[in-house]
């Protein structure tokens, strides 16, 4: 009986590796936030990159296109979500709902663990879309669209 040539394929190893026990995972909270706002871009980008560096946040990016679309990406320490929350509302954002919600999570969670994650990175990618006062006010006088 002649004999097989060998093929090209060799037998399967299972080698399964070892399972450590599972360690925490610190993974920062990443947050993606629409909002809307009447004031200028220009001026918004400005006078946000101010609050947020005051506030002790780092702004990774930011711009202004033509259409009136505001984009920032900024991280803060967790200790300072309280901060960062309400120079927000104070800059005249009106955040989303699920903006809104996340932020309020985000400042009960730290409250609650204020030692544990204190110092834990939290990342913003905000939208802002911005309207001039004027269609606001038009928009609002037509009554719901």
């Amino acid at each position: 009986m002649p004999s097989r040539p060998p093929g090209d394929k060799r037998p399967v190893n299972m080698n399964v590796p070892e399972r450590r026990p599972a360690q925490p995972i610190s993974i920062p909270w990443a947050m993606q936030m629409k909002a809307v706002s009447t004031e200028e871009p220009a001026r918004l980008v400005q006078s946000l990159t101010g609050a947020i560096l005051a506030c002790g946040g780092w702004v990774l990016s930011r711009g202004a296109n033509d259409s009136g679309t505001v984009n920032m990406l900024f991280e803060f320490e967790r200790q300072a979500c309280v901060d960062i929350y309400s120079i927000l509302i104070a800059a005249g954002l009106e955040l989303s709902q699920s903006g809104h919600m996340r932020f309020t999570e985000l400042c009960q969670c730290t409250r609650n663990r204020h030692r544990d994650c204190g110092a834990e990175i939290a990342s913003i990618d905000l939208e802002i879309q911005t309207f001039p006062p004027e269609i606001i006010g038009v928009t609002q006088s037509s009554g719901p669209v």
